[in-house]
């Protein structure tokens, strides 16, 4: 059977081009800071970056400069404050080639993601009317109901040419497994043209089918399968290792000045050849710091549930 594993530059260098929408997803979990670095690393120009949460990797990558538009639901450093790179972009007017901004709710993201998977020309919901979000974003529209007078917004599909989710497993067809935090990983997954998928490891085709139910996407819709241990830090991944609170919190000092968030890039980024010196570089203590204990789940007998 034919393996779709990729080292995580040809992935990037074969699926990623410049002008692409990009969802990088994992809500606070399994987000792919690995493939952000890449796409950093590439030089990558004029992408349009979707996301719930936008997090610290979006805010590198567009101090690195690989963004022209965010479309996004919530924007900031989860617990500590705001994406400052962000924000000095959006903010600089004349100074700096301008960052598109489109905003939704994070349901209206989410619908957005399951119109563009089921083929749907959009995504009814009724959580904008006591916002001024339809003021903001022309794109939320009302929408009369075929089925009596009642009125409901709707939000247009969100098909990203590329989807990078992060998963603690997939075998090497791209049958891929999460457990712990789900976020829209699947529905992202499924609305996009490509889809990479990075991952603490491979396993063979039988662990897959001996727990089929932590399978969230099935091989045939991912086109590159991408082995990165730690490749989610500074986010975390459930079983593999905690989120670094600590790195969230060093990000708000670095970000509010320009020239240390070039430099934290050049020594971070563009000077490593991958996640793997990243790594090295982070120290093993502190990787150890971040590995959890354990927390058995239950077990089932597929065969016979009793």
């Amino acid at each position: 059977m034919t393996t779709k594993l990729a080292s995580m530059g040809d992935a990037i260098g074969e699926l990623v081009r410049d002008g692409d929408t990009v969802a990088i997803e994992g809500f606070t979990h399994l987000i792919s800071f690995a493939a952000g670095h890449e796409i950093i690393r590439q030089g990558r120009r004029g992408l349009t970056l979707a996301r719930l949460t936008p997090d610290l990797i979006y805010d590198q990558m567009v101090a690195a400069g690989v963004a022209r538009k965010l479309v996004f639901s919530w924007l900031g450093n989860p617990g500590v404050g705001g994406l400052n790179a962000i924000r000095r972009r959006v903010e600089a007017g004349a100074e700096s080639p301008s960052l598109e901004l489109e905003e939704y709710s994070h349901f209206g993201m989410v619908g957005r993601y399951v119109a563009g998977a089921s083929n749907m020309p959009f995504f009814p919901l009724r959580s904008y009317f006591e916002t001024d979000l339809p003021r903001a974003n022309p794109l939320i529209r009302p929408v009369r109901s075929p089925y009596g007078e009642e009125t409901v917004y709707a939000v247009p599909p969100l098909k990203p040419d590329v989807t990078i989710i992060h998963a603690q497993r997939a075998d090497a067809q791209g049958n891929t497994q999460v457990w712990g935090l789900l976020g829209c990983q699947k529905e992202a997954a499924f609305a996009a043209d490509r889809l990479i998928v990075v991952v603490e490891e491979v396993v063979g085709e039988e662990v897959i089918r001996a727990d089929p139910n932590r399978t969230i996407v099935p091989g045939l819709i991912v086109d590159a399968v991408v082995v990165e241990p730690f490749g989610a830090h500074p986010s975390y991944v459930q079983g593999a290792y905690d989120r670094d609170n600590r790195f969230y919190r060093d990000w708000d000092p670095i970000s509010r000045d320009s020239e240390a968030t070039n430099a934290w890039l050049r020594e971070w980024v563009h000077g490593l050849s991958g996640r793997s010196e990243y790594v090295e570089q982070l120290g093993a203590e502190r990787v150890q710091a971040l590995r959890p204990g354990p927390a058995p789940s239950g077990s089932v007998d597929y065969g016979d549930y009793r």
